[in-house]
C-alpha cells in the first residue's frame, strides 16, 4: 500500500497519472479545497486559543456581532437554534460568555418576560482585531480574480455545496444493502 497520501489522492485513487483529464482536474481542485479547509481549521483553533475561548463561544459572538450589524435582536432560542445545542447548554454558554464580559443580557424592549443577548463592544474590537488581518489578506487573495475566474468558483463552489448538503447522515448505505441481499 502507498503510504503518500497525495500519490493516491486520498479519498480519489487514480489509475491514471494525466492532470488533463476532467477527474484528475477534479481531484485536484477538491484537494486544494481540503487543504484551505485544513487550514482555516488551524486558523479557527488559534483564534479560539488566543481569546481562550471554544469553537460555540467565537460561533455565538460572531453571530451576535453579524446580528447586531444587522440591526436584529438574539434572545437564547434563537442561539440554541443556531448552534444546534440544548436549551441549557446554551444558558451555561451564555453565563460563561457573560462572566468573562464577552456578552449582556438584556431585557427584550416590547416583551417584558424576554431577553435577548449582546456582544459587549469590548468583544466586538477583540473579534475585529483577531480575525480583521486575516480577513484582510484574504481579500486581498482573492481580489485580483478575473470576473469569468469569480463566477467559475463561485459555481463550483456552490456546486459542492449543494453535494454535500444532499449527504443524510441516517439514508442506508446502498452498497450496504447490496452486500445484505447478496449474502441471502
Amino acid at each position: 500500500m502507498d503510504d503518500n497520501p497525495t500519490a493516491s489522492h486520498y479519498w480519489y485513487p487514480s489509475e491514471l497519472d494525466d492532470a488533463e483529464t476532467p477527474r484528475e482536474r477534479g481531484i485536484a481542485v477538491l484537494q486544494a479545497f481540503r487543504l484551505y479547509r485544513a487550514a482555516e481549521a488551524a486558523m479557527r483553533r488559534r483564534t479560539r486559543d488566543s481569546m481562550s475561548m471554544g469553537e460555540n463561544e467565537l460561533l455565538v459572538l460572531r453571530y451576535l456581532i453579524k446580528a447586531h450589524g444587522e440591526g436584529r435582536l438574539v434572545g437564547p432560542t434563537e442561539l440554541s437554534r443556531y448552534l444546534g445545542i440544548s436549551t441549557a447548554s446554551t444558558t451555561a454558554l451564555i453565563d460563561r460568555l457573560q462572566k468573562s464580559g464577552h456578552v449582556v443580557r438584556q431585557p427584550h424592549p416590547s416583551d417584558r418576560r424576554s431577553v435577548h443577548v449582546v456582544a459587549t463592544t469590548q468583544s466586538d474590537h477583540e473579534v475585529r482585531d483577531t480575525l480583521g488581518q486575516m480577513h484582510k489578506r484574504m481579500l486581498a487573495a482573492v481580489e485580483g480574480m478575473s470576473a469569468d475566474e469569480s463566477r467559475a468558483v463561485i459555481a463550483c463552489l456552490g456546486r459542492l455545496q449543494q453535494a454535500v448538503d444532499e449527504v443524510d447522515a441516517h439514508a442506508p448505505d446502498p452498497r450496504a444493502e447490496q452486500a445484505r441481499a447478496d449474502r441471502v
